[in-house]
């Protein structure tokens, strides 16, 4: 199956960083310290006031060091603004049909949300390349294994749950990515100007991918 550059990068480097709720008073050297940590895909949620903003400050400062996408895109509006914005990808927590139509429109890759079989058949269906099974903190690893039964080859980017102590046990149970929130980037240590803390956290992270 082929891939876009953007997934096969994805793939190889395995962690998406979720922030919601960052402002932009420290979003700038919050994403300059995750880059640090190692983590190179980035996703502002469309829900955090001034999202656009920031998605087009990362997009122009970050350009040649990381991937930034929107994320929480639930339906047509937010892909709109979330592409004028710059957003290089697209995130979902639900399957909307017309926001992978619009995505597709404008050469972004978009990852839909899903949890069943026949969400994620539909995804597939409709021309997502990847999905995102969420919320995987409810849903638990039992469950992606057995959805990786049937559906062996499809991308799978698991979100929620996703810890230090667990992370591999994501990739065990047939991840292709996991998207991190809080978990990855303390925004409370941004708020406080800890930006080092966070790149020593994202390090951990990153290193325990790169040995799967």
């Amino acid at each position: 199956m082929m891939y876009t550059a953007l997934l096969e990068e994805l793939m190889s480097s395995k962690i998406i960083a979720i922030l919601r709720g960052v402002e932009p008073h420290y979003a700038l050297p919050t994403g300059q310290a995750i880059i640090e940590g190692g983590v190179r895909f980035m996703e502002i949620t469309m829900n955090t006031p001034g999202a656009e903003e920031m998605i087009a400050q990362w997009r122009e400062q970050f350009s040649q060091q990381a991937y930034v996408g929107a994320g929480t895109v639930i339906d047509v509006e937010h892909a709109k603004r979330a592409v004028a914005a710059g957003a290089q990808f697209i995130i979902s927590p639900n399957l909307d049909l017309e926001v992978i139509e619009y995505a597709q429109q404008h050469n972004i890759p978009v990852w839909p949300g899903v949890i069943t079989p026949t969400e994620i058949l539909a995804a597939r269906k409709a021309g997502a390349e990847a999905i995102k099974l969420f919320p995987m903190g409810s849903l638990g690893l039992q469950y992606l294994r057995e959805v990786r039964g049937p559906i062996a080859d499809y991308p799978i980017i698991a979100t929620g749950g996703v810890t230090l102590d667990n992370i591999s046990e994501y990739f065990a149970a047939g991840a292709n990515a996991v998207g991190m929130g809080t978990k990855l980037v303390d925004l409370q240590a941004a708020r406080e100007g800890r930006f080092k803390d966070i790149t020593a956290t994202v390090k951990l992270h990153a290193a325990a991918v790169a040995k799967l």
